[in-house]
């Protein structure tokens, strides 16, 4: 019998692992279809795991070049704030989701890792951008060591997306809001062998840990079996999913956790 683990994806060495598409034309490694409402694509892109310097902070063109721009105030020092702490990834950024506010002195310290953002492919920080919130947001389910399954998933409110599709039907319940799967996939060689469905249970165990009570996937039915990665309904079934919307095209698979 075939060794099985999981692996979660949040390093370069995991993320390394994610399996190639049964179609050549998808990559699982630059798509970005879920994140992106707009423009998101499944396309395979290999310059997408390039990794590229970062582009330049944007800059307010104009202001130095203008002789009637007021000069800037000069920077107070505040003997009573406290000093700014490091992040092992480098330092805060004021704007930043998942920087740490100022510190109070009456509440408990709590240090939560920064996710990956640059020197990294595109792709990986997508999927590590929930580090010390919410954690990964895809795993791979390895056969005696060779990478057999994928699966990506997290809160509604990391895939646009899902939460414009999902908006086309009211009568789903609005709270609590779910946990979603984008994409469940195994590779051409090991389908049929029940690594998906092994894969989609370890992920609802780890969903219903982390805090949530449903979790949905979206089917496409207009297209083909490996040209979308939301599986058939069939296959949700088996899993305890029931048909939350049944549309012809475009179905919610829901369940509870």
């Amino acid at each position: 019998m075939a060794e099985v683990r999981i692996v979660d994806v949040g390093d370069a060495d995991s993320f390394r692992l994610i399996p190639p598409c049964a179609d050549a034309r998808f990559d699982h490694r630059s798509c970005d279809y879920w994140e992106d409402a707009d423009r998101g694509s499944k396309a395979n892109r290999p310059s997408w795991l390039e990794v590229g310097a970062a582009p330049p902070p944007a800059s307010r063109p104009g202001l130095a070049e203008n002789p009637f721009a007021p000069a800037p105030a000069p920077e107070l020092e505040n003997p009573f704030a406290p000093a700014a702490r490091a992040s092992p990834r480098g330092s805060f950024a004021d704007d930043d989701l998942f920087a740490t506010p100022p510190d109070n002195p009456f509440a408990p310290t709590t240090v939560r890792e920064r996710p990956l953002a640059t020197g990294v492919p595109r792709k990986l920080a997508l999927l590590d951008r929930g580090r010390g919130i919410f954690g990964s947001y895809a795993k791979v389910l390895l056969s005696d060591e060779g990478p057999a399954a994928y699966c990506q998933f997290g809160p509604l409110s990391a895939y646009p997306r899902a939460s414009r599709l999902r908006e086309l039907y009211p009568q789903l319940p609005a709270a609590p809001l779910p946990a979603v799967i984008t994409c469940i996939a195994s590779t051409a060689d090991a389908r049929r062998r029940g690594h998906a469905r092994r894969l989609v249970e370890d992920v609802c165990a780890d969903l219903s840990r982390r805090g949530f009570s449903a979790v949905e996937a979206y089917p496409d039915l207009t297209r083909g079996e490996d040209e979308q990665s939301g599986a058939r309904p069939a296959f949700w079934h088996e899993l305890g999913f029931t048909t939350a919307v049944d549309d012809e095209r475009f179905p919610v698979m829901r369940r509870e956790l």
